[in-house]
């Protein structure tokens, strides 16, 4: 039986490795099939501390990795298909029907950004294409740039945005924005953002850098036209890993984990990361609430004299 399993490989997952591994408690991180996580995506990461020259996403990942199994973690490569957290110990059954005992679960499952789907938005994530304008944003420097949603999130990266492009176009599918009134107004009023109503991408073009712009067709008029930009964010969302805990662990209406911090309904088990923040979802931020798993699990352990 494993003291703790923590279960996702992202910076939240590694970071509660890294804090319970010194702690003595010989974690087991399952990595899922994508180890490293979103950021391994990302071609340059510029806003994590420690880092003043920026650093590779997957080299970040690499790195607290490599941290992590120094003071003792262990790895399984493999993706969690169901839990039972009815009663202690805790059971999770894993690819090829193989069940892990644990005291302790971190779940740091994080959450997977919401594309269009189309094949050259695709190709080109982490070249142009970007699911997070706080992440991305000061990259577009000067330059123009779109932005594909209507809610209040697209919104708010939209009016980000426009700290570093020269111009913002906002593609909505309507002819009315989903967000809340005043920020629509804040958005449509705002000198550098443009709107481009009634409009789906049907393609994001391309060059030897990376994207160069977007060619849209009107769903009204069926009119086929070419915006250029040298960024493209999707903000339609983002989807939390929690399908393994459905009827398990509390959760909202979009499938995010609730938790009183990182604590959940049930005793021994932690939620860590953007599988439980809808409003941050940073690296940084991530990386915090694993600490907070890691102490909790320590203390819980202490309590129950394990």
């Amino acid at each position: 039986m494993e003291n703790v399993v923590i279960i996702g490989a992202g910076p939240a997952g590694y970071t509660s490795a890294i804090y319970t591994a010194r702690a003595g408690l010989a974690p087991l991180v399952i990595e899922g099939m994508q180890p490293g996580g979103q950021l391994t995506t990302t071609n340059d990461i510029e806003n994590f501390p420690g880092f003043p020259e920026g650093i590779d996403g997957s080299s970040l990942m690499t790195q607290m990795r490599t941290q992590a199994e120094r003071f003792g973690t262990k790895f399984v490569f493999g993706e969690v298909l169901s839990v039972d957290f009815s009663e202690r110990p805790f059971k999770l059954t894993l690819t090829g029907n193989e069940v892990i005992e644990a005291k302790t679960v971190i779940v740091a499952t994080g959450a997977t950004a919401r594309y269009l789907g189309i094949e050259s938005e695709q190709k080109l994530i982490g070249r142009g294409v970007s699911a997070c304008a706080t992440c991305d944003g000061a990259f577009f420097r000067d330059v123009p740039v779109v932005i594909v949603g209507g809610g209040d999130t697209a919104c708010e990266e939209a009016l980000f945005l426009t700290r570093f492009a020269s111009k913002v176009t906002l593609i909505h599918r309507r002819d009315e924005l989903r967000a809340s009134k005043i920020m629509a107004k804040r958005t449509m009023d705002h000198e550098k953002i443009e709107m481009c109503w009634d409009s789906v991408v049907e393609e994001v073009l391309s060059d030897e850098k990376g994207v160069s712009g977007v060619r849209v067709k009107n769903v009204k008029t069926g009119n086929v036209s070419e915006i250029e930009c040298l960024g493209y964010f999707s903000a339609i969302g983002h989807k939390p890993n929690t399908g393994a805990f459905v009827g398990q662990l509390e959760m909202d209406t979009v499938g995010y984990l609730i938790a009183d911090g990182v604590k959940t309904k049930i005793d021994g088990v932690y939620a860590a990361g953007d599988v439980a923040d809808a409003t941050y979802r940073q690296a940084v931020t991530a990386a915090g609430t694993g600490c907070a798993a890691a102490l909790e699990v320590e203390r819980f352990l202490e309590r129950q004299g394990e």
